[in-house]
């Protein structure tokens, strides 16, 4: 039997509690063995034989540990990913990456170096929606694609007391922090883009960070349009992708983070699984026959990331999630920064 990957959760805030630690519950290779939380103890109730240690050097100074889950508020991700690399862990950063490209070539050089497994957690690789967007594009249901069109929009006219994520610099807000999933997505379809533009802005009242983007990556012969906006009270579709012979669109979110935080573990047959009701639409021409209706979606799994973490350190499997595509998405966000406050299209 192949030994279980010893890990440590370096805090238990909402990631920790609803993404990570659910799918390291239920995976049987893995064994999470100590959890950082400095005034709590939330993380007993799914890990009652974890130790609680209150300060990372305690994680860090364990032999014992292979991987670090390094899922802090993002200002401290390029420094503690640096001191478990250092310390001789894989690592397991949350999105985004680093705030600066800079910090994430030398992560990746420092964990090339020590011949150790360095992944990004790009979640939303799993989604439901976005497993099926990629099928319509990889099997070409539309066509040649003339314009790609992605939507991460909720309602909130208030501003969370008590968070970092409500007050900062450009690093906080939602480019930072919806952005990294949107700008993943899109460069696992397309790759690169040719250009960047990129407008934010406060649409809350009272509001300290930017809480609305718009992005547009131009591409050769059609482009991706990235919005995200805390004032949305009707939604549009999470997807839109026009091509030269039809259009697929999907709304609503994947179901998964909802059951997550209800305390439902991802387990069973049925996960990630929806509705009828929920299907994306398809109106296309497939080989001179008109197709006009609904198309199953294919369910998500956010757990398939922590499958692939472990073939990768066991097995020397291929990473899904490689430190150079997030480092990819660093670059882009910062190209976004650039282009807003230039108010101009910047070209890679």
């Amino acid at each position: 039997m192949t030994k279980k990957i010893a890990t440590a959760i370096a805090s238990y805030g909402m990631s920790g509690k609803v993404f990570h630690g659910p799918s390291l519950k239920v995976n049987a290779n893995f064994e999470v063995t100590k959890i950082l939380e400095r005034t709590k103890t939330n993380s007993v109730k799914l890990f009652p034989k974890a130790t609680i240690v209150k300060n990372f050097e305690a994680i860090l100074e364990d032999d014992t540990i292979e991987l670090v889950i390094v899922n802090t508020p993002d200002r401290l991700h390029y420094k503690m990913t640096k001191q478990a690399l250092e310390a001789g862990k894989h690592v397991v950063v949350e999105k985004p990456f680093t705030h600066l490209a800079s910090e994430a070539e030398e992560l990746i050089k420092l964990a090339k170096s020590k011949n150790l497994i360095l992944s990004v957690y790009q979640n939303r690789r799993w989604d439901n929606d976005f497993l099926t967007a990629q099928k319509i594009i990889q099997n070409k249901m539309v066509g040649r694609i003339v314009e790609f069109e992605s939507h991460f929009d909720r309602y909130r006219t208030f501003i969370a007391p008590d968070t970092w994520k409500e007050e900062g610099d450009d690093y906080i807000g939602v480019l930072y922090n919806l952005g990294p999933h949107m700008v993943d997505q899109t460069l696992v379809l397309f790759g690169m883009p040719v250009s960047v533009t990129a407008h934010q802005q406060i649409v809350r009242i009272g509001g300290k960070v930017k809480d609305y983007f718009d992005i547009r990556l131009q591409y050769k012969s059609f482009a991706a349009l990235l919005k995200c906006s805390y004032l949305a009270k009707e939604a549009g579709p999470r997807f839109s992708i026009h091509g030269n012979d039809g259009s697929f669109q999907k709304w609503g979110l994947d179901p998964q983070e909802a059951l997550l935080k209800a305390g439902v573990l991802p387990v069973g047959d049925d996960w990630g699984k929806e509705p009828e009701s929920e299907w994306g639409t398809l109106n296309t021409n497939l080989n001179g026959v008109p197709i006009n209706g609904q198309v199953e979606t294919i369910p998500g799994n956010y757990s398939l990331f922590y499958d692939n973490i472990y073939e990768a350190i066991r097995n020397g499997v291929e990473l899904a999630v490689k430190a150079e595509e997030a480092l990819n998405v660093i670059k882009i966000l910062e190209t976004c920064l650039e282009s807003d406050k230039l108010k101009k299209t910047v070209f890679l």
